[in-house]
């Protein structure tokens, strides 16, 4: 397929790839529909992806990844800046110089044999103040699918991008798979992420962790903004006005079921609602007003699967019901629908996640415990109608929370500004690479962080709300 940009460095990075990996052919994502048919009648006839019960779950598949290749990897992540001091202290560090020759010689001649897929894509509505570009080069046709579920992916993003050099440069490949070699390196020095003998999830989908928060924070850095690990609701009170909340927890934590909650009956009764605009990661910014705004950069939710099920999470549950790929679960072979611990009785003729069969008398789970589902956030039921708003809501309090540690308060009464910033900054439960530090404004009692909705409802009615004017006061602190 020819090129569908003129801007030179986009064309000088495909090349470059291209002389280094080696591929049989170089296919760009358009964002057309007769392009991804195409692509999908491959990747199924490949077997990478299977097609589930069309009428139950329509346009849905089912994705497994290798069995060494189940989750992120953070003992082979690495942030690749000149001074190590710069990789912060819950990051792993290596020399750039040292990491683009190790990782070169692993993708020399790695797509030998396979089709090489350009992804253009935008983090953030296309075009809007707080829209960022990258471009994923890939041999994964799993990646090409989740990523157009993720991001806005397409010719688009090369149209608005024009003869900028302003994007994310990505290069990715499964490689071998061999865990022993696996990288995820940053160099955001260079605006540049390479990821190699992994096929799944934030490993490989370099929107996500790779740009939105590691490559981000550091664009935010320079550019005086913050990219944090936050979700992002809006609670909407019985006078009909809204008010939009941001909040931290590690993954895994109860963010999504945070985000997506559903207000206690009593409370939907008088018109108390809460809508979603993000579940995981917020961009935020200062507006003209003093004020913060936030938007979520991405498209789609990457949601962990287990646990989720009609009680816990029906909004979760409900986005999953079309357009998305779930990986790493259990197959239903009686419906060809997917299944998980935590939705009730098991299947009785099933393959678990690996493709083996399974009932629920075997003796490991028949899900992964972090098998995911990747699902378009336009899917949701109560996504927010601000969710593509380009300028972002305004933020009127931030939550913070953590798996819960001896002894540590999780919501706490600050005493000023400066000293949530400090509390906020040192409350964790566990140090990964995504994890990020953010201002805060912290209530006034202690919190077991945990996803049971009265406890979460019930502090964030009456979480302390930061007005206008307080917040005009705070600029210098993003900075």
């Amino acid at each position: 397929m020819q090129n569908i940009t003129d801007n030179k460095k986009v064309i000088k990075l495909v090349d470059d790839a291209v002389k280094l990996c080696k591929p049989d052919n170089v296919i760009w994502i358009d964002g057309s529909k007769q392009l991804y048919d195409n692509l999908r009648n491959k990747v199924l006839a490949s077997g990478e992806m299977i097609k589930l019960n069309q009428e139950k779950l329509p346009d849905c598949y089912l994705h497994r990844s290798a069995v060494n290749d189940v989750a992120r990897v953070e003992d082979r992540t690495f942030i690749c800046c000149k001074n190590k001091r710069d990789a912060g202290p819950t990051n792993n560090w290596m020399a750039p110089d040292e990491a683009y020759s190790k990782l070169s010689e692993i993708f020399d001649g790695c797509m030998k044999g396979r089709d090489m897929y350009v992804i253009p894509y935008s983090m953030g509505k296309i075009g809007t103040p707080f829209a960022k570009a990258g471009i994923e080069i890939t041999d994964s046709l799993y990646v090409v699918f989740s990523m157009e579920i993720m991001t806005r992916v397409g010719k688009s993003v090369l149209d608005n991008l024009g003869d900028s050099n302003d994007f994310v440069r990505g290069l990715h490949s499964k490689a071998q798979l061999d865990a022993q070699k696996r990288y995820i390196c940053h160099f955001p020095e260079d605006n540049t992420i390479w990821s190699v003998n992994s096929g799944y999830g934030g490993n490989v989908l370099l929107g996500k962790k790779c740009f939105a928060l590691r490559i981000a924070s550091y664009q935010a850095k320079n550019e005086g903004w913050l990219a944090e690990h936050m979700l992002i609701l809006g609670l909407t009170k019985p006078d009909g006005k809204t008010r939009y909340i941001c909040a931290a927890f590690p993954s895994a934590c109860g963010k999504t079921n945070l985000a997506m909650l559903i207000p206690p009956e009593g409370y939907k009764r008088k018109g108390y609602k809460i809508t979603t605009v993000g579940d995981d990661i917020a961009w935020i910014r200062k507006g003209a007003d003093g004020c913060l705004y936030a938007v979520n950069p991405e498209n789609g939710f990457f949601g962990v699967a287990p646990g989720t099920n009609a009680k816990s999470n029906p909004n979760a549950l409900e986005t999953t019901r079309k357009g998305t790929i779930f990986t790493n679960v259990v197959q239903n072979l009686d419906d060809n629908t997917v299944w998980w611990e935590g939705m009730g009785e098991a299947p009785t003729n099933a393959l678990n996640w690996k493709g083996e069969p399974w009932t629920a008398q075997s003796e490991q789970k028949g899900a992964h415990p972090n098998s995911r589902f990747t699902a378009p956030a336009k899917n949701c039921p109560c996504i927010s109608p601000m969710f593509d708003l380009g300028e972002g809501v305004k933020i009127s309090a931030f939550i913070f929370g953590g798996r819960r540690a001896k002894n540590v308060p999780l919501v706490y009464q600050s005493r000023d500004f400066k000293h949530g910033v400090f509390v906020g900054s040192v409350m964790a439960s566990e140090t990964t690479a995504a994890a990020t530090g953010a201002v805060g404004v912290l209530r006034r009692d202690l919190w077991r962080c945990c996803p049971f909705a009265a406890t979460i409802w019930a502090t964030i009615l009456n979480i302390g709300l930061i007005s206008a004017t307080r917040l005009k006061t705070r600029q210098k602190y993003l900075m």
